[in-house]
């Protein structure tokens, strides 16, 4: 799936890549081990997706919706709460019976936080801000992603300026993590 574009097309191309993640999990039968495998990569672009709102998305709806810390605060809770559920995952096998129940639990978060987003906040996002606004958005979110961090860390901030300091340091340290264990590579 090509990236690019505005903020909203950028979080939708996501949005998508997960959905299809989820989708590969759901097609394998409980305890097969590439359900760990395909859970570790959704993790992985779920981290990296909320960072990257959490640093622009959200700051931008504060500022133009005149609802916008209300909606943003709601955005960020529904983040902790699959933060959580993905921390529980680490360390978890296919094979564990408990590895089956938070994965389903997270693709429900995930599926309701996305059917939320597309249908409510990126329509009147869009509404509010200017085209040029969108796609310098799209532009900062795309590099967020790229030193974000790859694994859950529910207890960091996640709201500017400290988010920002605190999200390049764990992105390091887990990207150097995930190529000693090769955790998101498949085997």
């Amino acid at each position: 799936m090509g990236h690019g574009g505005d903020v909203i097309d950028e979080l939708s191309t996501d949005h998508r890549e997960v959905e299809e993640l989820f989708g590969r999990i759901e097609a394998l039968p409980p305890g097969d081990r590439r359900r760990k495998e395909f859970a570790d990569q959704a993790v992985i672009e779920l981290v990296r997706h909320a960072v990257a709102e959490e640093q622009y998305l959200y700051p931008a709806v504060r500022e133009f919706l005149p609802d916008g810390d209300e909606v943003a605060d709601k955005e960020l809770e529904d983040h902790s709460a699959a933060e959580r559920t993905m921390k529980k995952m680490e360390g978890r096998d296919a094979d564990d019976p408990e590895f089956d129940r938070l994965v389903a639990e997270l693709m429900l978060e995930i599926r309701s936080h996305i059917n939320d987003e597309e249908r409510n906040l990126f329509p009147r996002l869009r509404q509010a801000a200017t085209e040029e606004q969108l796609n310098d958005l799209g532009e900062k979110v795309r590099k967020a992603k790229k030193t974000a961090p790859t694994r859950p860390h529910p207890s960091a901030p996640d709201t500017p300026p400290a988010n920002k300091i605190m999200d390049r340091g764990a992105g390091m340290v887990d990207r150097v993590r995930d190529a000693l264990t090769g955790r998101g590579k498949g085997h």
